[in-house]
């Protein structure tokens, strides 16, 4: 019987790959990997010549019992593009179903852009949430942020580049001019760190290229406990009430009075609907 090693593989720098990782690779009998291209530009720069096939997001469903079946009479190795296994890609469902067939599973740690991405930041790791590549639609996205607002961990994006500016004015929206970290291309040849606000992110971007990974400040913890003041509250009813009265959106009042009042949307937008319902 088989054993399933879940691979880390370099996010850029071919010299981040562990020894351990290069002798496993060159072990196995077969080689799943999410684009086989990718993989085989590593394998060519070790010298190796394993079997491969792919096992991605389109045909993980077709593939995954074979897979199964090929641990049976040996060993396979799990590879991503860049980084660990599993961690926005499908890896998942191979890993829970090799293990629940009774096969041995066995990680063998890499680089990831998740935690290096932290690393680089200057923002607290000691509770962060990874949430991958946010909602393609404008609509799902700022959805997204909205269930965000007053989260106080540290949030971790991964983002391409013609849809970069897109999220930065959806974080500015709705997050406001949070500070944040925003990492290009992670070890490669141009890598860069950009540290500001999302306003200054949007103007620092101006024809993004390559991968990204954005940090961004949560809420501190003072200001999420505190709420807001009574003050900013009547005066948030005053100038929500007006601005309804001059017949703004929901959506651009909202934004108005947080920005205005420094209070979180969604407190805002709860505020807007409470007062819709006692003008009927």
């Amino acid at each position: 019987m088989g054993k399933l090693y879940v691979v880390g593989t370099p996010i850029g720098n071919l010299e981040d790959l562990t020894p351990r990782a290069a002798r496993i690779l060159g072990e196995v009998s077969l080689i799943a990997a999410e684009d086989t291209r990718v993989t085989r530009r590593l394998l060519s720069h070790l010298g190796i010549h394993v079997p491969m096939v792919s096992y991605n997001e389109h045909n993980q469903h077709q593939r995954l019992p074979a897979l199964l079946e090929d641990l049976g009479s040996g060993d396979l190795a799990l590879v991503t593009d860049a980084g660990m296994p599993a961690v926005s890609d499908p890896g998942s469902d191979l890993v829970a179903q090799a293990a629940a067939a009774g096969f041995q599973v066995e990680a063998v740690p890499g680089v990831s852009a998740v935690t290096t991405a932290l690393s680089m930041s200057g923002m607290s790791g000691d509770g962060f949430l990874f949430l991958g590549f946010l909602p393609r639609k404008a609509r799902e996205r700022r959805a997204k942020l909205e269930g965000l607002t007053e989260s106080t961990h540290t949030l971790v994006v991964f983002e391409a580049p013609h849809r970069l500016k897109a999220t930065l004015r959806d974080i500015l929206a709705v997050l406001g001019e949070r500070e944040m970290s925003v990492c290009r291309e992670l070890t490669k040849l141009y890598e860069e760190v950009f540290r500001g606000t999302a306003s200054e992110a949007l103007a620092h971007f101006s024809e993004p290229r390559g991968e990204f990974v954005l940090v961004i400040r949560g809420v501190t913890t003072t200001a999420a406990a505190s709420g807001p003041t009574d003050d900013q509250l009547e005066e948030a009813g005053q100038r929500l009430a007006s601005l309804r009265k001059d017949g703004v959106r929901a959506k651009d009042a909202v934004a108005q009075v947080s920005d205005a009042l420094g209070m979180t949307k969604n407190r805002v937008y709860q505020m807007w609907v409470e007062s819709g319902r006692t003008t009927r």
